[in-house]
């Protein structure tokens, strides 16, 4: 993709691409019915994306991805992140 898109992403949102493509690349061969695993994808996306997720919110996530089978992407983290 043109250097030039992803510079225009970076302007709008904040987030740097680099963290993005890195987070994307150690999803691929983690395992997401461990806890731990998914703990730590949770930070890692609050820290990229720059929104706190309280411990609360955190064990909710991990109970939806984990208990209930929810997919864990992007839409789901920020869906349940902006639900209060």
């Amino acid at each position: 993709m043109d250097n030039g898109f992803f510079k225009n992403i970076e302007k709008k949102t904040g987030v740097n691409m680099k963290d993005i493509f890195d987070l994307a690349n150690s999803l691929q061969n983690a395992n997401f019915k461990d806890e731990k695993t998914v703990r730590n994808v949770i930070r890692r996306v609050s820290q990229i994306a720059n929104k706190p997720v309280s411990k609360d919110m955190e064990d909710q996530i991990v109970k939806s991805i984990i208990n209930d089978g929810k997919q864990l992407d992007f839409n789901t983290i920020a869906q349940m992140m902006n639900k209060k």
